[in-house]
């Protein structure tokens, strides 16, 4: 920012003059960098030589590009539709990526501090199909009371998957509400009856943290194309701009 200030001050910016064409050398540099990322196992070599050496400058990269791309157009916005996509598509890399640090910092730390079940993606289907049998098979011959309950609320509920978007605000409102019928039927249960009951509302809890677990994960899975396939669109632009450049 000091050198475009002084740079500004010395002479007219424009995006076509050596100060421009030197700080879209530089984003077109540092994006292409970030664009290697995928490859990173194949490409550790000083100074990047870890994968979290990658991944920092995959992050801090962007976002200097960005701002990269900003001075080179000398804060202005673009004059062209080509430039509106250049421009939007930066900004959309960058904010995304961001967006993903985020993700990928929240989504683990809320998996390992509060829930008690941990499930690999692609079983959670398989694993929560089970719940339904096993909760049939546990009141069979269990009070009315408990099997209208059950029937009414949970069972239905049992039988599918039910992942939502507001798990990954928080989902305790929602193990209140499902677990809140049992606790109302709980005080007309026999001794033996309110083991049982125990039994049905860890299932309906195990349920429960298998919704939430594919509802984190699936954002995880959904971020990463949401990132990726716009950025290799950008760096396609970028090439075509780069050779326009040095053609024309």
């Amino acid at each position: 920012m000091l050198v475009y200030g002084v740079w500004r001050w010395w002479t007219p910016w424009r995006p076509g003059r050596w100060g421009g064409l030197l700080f879209g050398t530089l984003a077109t540099a540092v994006f292409v960098v970030d664009a290697l990322y995928p490859l990173r196992r194949r490409l550790m070599s000083w100074p990047l030589q870890s994968a979290q050496h990658w991944l920092q400058f995959h992050i801090y990269g962007g976002v200097l590009a960005c701002l990269f791309v900003f001075i080179h157009m000398g804060f202005r916005l673009p004059a062209g539709q080509f430039g509106w996509w250049l421009l939007i598509l930066s900004l959309w890399a960058t904010f995304s990526g961001l967006v993903g640090v985020a993700v990928q910092k929240y989504v683990p730390n809320m998996l390992a501090t509060n829930l008690a079940v941990e499930a690999i993606y692609e079983r959670i289907p398989g694993l929560a199909a089970r719940l339904q049998g096993d909760a049939d098979r546990l009141l069979v011959g269990a009070p009315d009371v408990l099997q209208r309950a059950y029937l009414n609320n949970t069972r239905a509920w049992l039988g599918a998957l039910a992942p939502s978007w507001s798990y990954v605000v928080d989902f305790r409102a929602e193990r209140e509400r499902r677990l809140g019928p049992f606790s109302e039927v709980a005080p007309f249960l026999s001794d033996a009856d309110r083991a049982r009951l125990v039994d049905l509302q860890a299932i309906v809890a195990e349920k429960l943290e298998l919704d939430v677990q594919y509802s984190l994960q699936r954002l995880i899975k959904t971020w990463v194309p949401l990132h990726a396939w716009p950025s290799l669109f950008l760096m396609g632009l970028i090439a075509v701009h780069v050779i326009a450049v040095l053609v024309f």
